[in-house]
């Protein structure tokens, strides 16, 4: 389960692990279409409620995330370097880190939650329902973390099957439980909008279940001693080292919405509207890419481990191509078929028609996500996490903050000013990352060469 991603066929290694962790990005994606959906068949504050809840709920999958890659680069690098003993430490003190992590988040989330919604212009009913969702998720928070966790725990050993597994259950799950907890029934009271939280957390919590049966029958957790999962400086630090770049690099992701949607909003409603949609019809093209970054991440940690840097460099060749073949099929199915797309989410004609215009200019920049996941995710892989972190910062904000001003406002291109700037800063930032992965390699190969 674990020596083959050091030893087997990169491109076999690659679709065994991405397309399972693909699959469960999509399921996931759905998971939260269908909390969407059903927000909104509430009432227009409880949907409004749950956008204004996104920013704040982001955060927790943000330090979920990162917890995450840094587990699994820590694991892979100790399994490729074949340190059995070491491996299990990191097993053990993510599982406590991440459950310390949880409960700050939790107590941090429910004393500065209304603070944060009235300085986001919640008042009434609108502060009472993103409340009542928000502080259900809260109170969840270990059992998010956990699952980011052990799915990590799993990746670093080359299994994406059990997660991928629990996200088309959960989906599947939530079908069921959104309008029973929502609406009442079968001796349940009625929850409103915290019933749609109150079933993600629950099926959060049947994840942990599940995840750690996988990990107890695939050998990962033996003899497991509460003594094991007290916390320890120097695993913790390596965990924080790791893990935070990448959490603050998601967080930029946040950051650089709220600055678009910033620079959007002064062109009206519908162009806000357009954005959302065209970025929304952007994620579901991109999914496949997610699949992607997970399998770079895996098999990065245990190769250089293991010491095999020409590994590294197949397995980037291998992932990019692959995930230039899914750029090119999103790219032109964005130039053919914009209209068509933008039309199924609506059918206001001038919200089509800016939409539609943005899926042109975007449509380009699909190759540029694809060399800048991938890339990172092989950063984070040989330890280098803080360098995402640094491409995060000028892509989502500095970049944008310069680009957008000049293009739309001194050019005087307007809204599609934007448009092409948000494809320049990618691109950019693109090139900056594949000059330093390659300058990083090379520079690791000449270092492998003199020991």
């Amino acid at each position: 389960m674990t020596s083959d991603l050091t030893s087997a066929p990169v491109p076999e290694l690659v679709r065994r692990l991405a397309i399972p962790a693909g699959t469960g990005f999509f399921f996931n994606t759905m998971f939260n279409v269908v909390d969407t959906w059903y927000g909104g068949r509430l009432s227009t504050t409880s949907l409004a409620a749950m956008s204004l809840c996104f920013p704040v709920f982001f955060i927790i999958l943000a330090i979920g995330s990162g917890v995450s890659s840094g587990a699994t680069a820590l694991i892979g690098n100790a399994l490729g370097r074949k340190q059995a003993q070491e491996a299990r430490t990191y097993v053990l003190q993510s599982l406590s880190f991440a459950l310390i992590n949880a409960l700050l988040l939790t107590a941090a989330g429910l004393a500065l939650a209304p603070a944060v919604f009235m300085l986001m212009g919640a008042r009434g009913e609108y502060l009472a329902q993103a409340l009542s969702y928000m502080n259900v998720i809260f109170i969840g928070c270990p059992f998010f973390l956990l699952n980011f966790v052990m799915n990590a725990i799993l990746n670093s050993h080359g299994n994406t099957l059990a997660y991928r597994n629990f996200l088309i259950c959960g989906f599947f799950l939530n079908l069921i439980l959104d309008p029973w907890f929502m609406y009442g029934g079968l001796g349940l009271p009625s929850f409103g909008l915290a019933g749609v939280a109150l079933a993600t957390v629950l099926i959060q919590c049947l994840g942990n279940f599940y995840l750690f049966s996988r990990l107890s029958k695939t050998g990962v957790i033996t003899s497991l001693r509460l003594h094991d999962l007290l916390p320890r400086r120097k695993p913790f630090r390596e965990l924080f080292k790791q893990g935070y770049p990448s959490a603050m690099n998601m967080m930029t992701v946040s950051i650089g919405i709220f600055i678009i949607t910033w620079y959007v909003g002064r062109f009206g409603e519908q162009a806000v509207a357009a954005y959302g949609i065209g970025t929304r019809i952007e994620q579901i093209a991109l999914l496949p890419i997610m699949g992607l970054n997970i399998s770079t991440l895996a098999l990065t940690a245990q190769n250089y481990g293991a010491g095999r840097i020409d590994r590294i460099r197949l397995t980037l060749r291998i992932s990019l191509r692959y995930g230039f073949i899914i750029a090119l099929i999103g790219t032109l199915a964005s130039l053919l078929f914009s209209r068509e797309l933008m039309g199924v989410f609506t059918s206001d004609a001038a919200v089509a028609a800016i939409g539609s215009n943005f899926l042109s200019i975007e449509a380009f920049v699909f190759p540029a996500y694809v060399l800048l996941y991938v890339s990172i995710s092989a950063m984070q892989g040989i330890k280098l996490p803080g360098f995402g972190l640094l491409v995060g910062l000028y892509r989502q904000i500095a970049g944008p903050v310069l680009v957008f001003h000049l293009l739309a406002v001194v050019m005087g291109m307007g809204l599609t000013g934007i448009w092409w700037g948000i494809l320049a800063v990618t691109w950019s930032a693109a090139l900056i990352v594949v000059l330093y992965v390659s300058h990083t390699l090379a520079k690791l190969e000449k270092e492998q060469m003199t020991v």
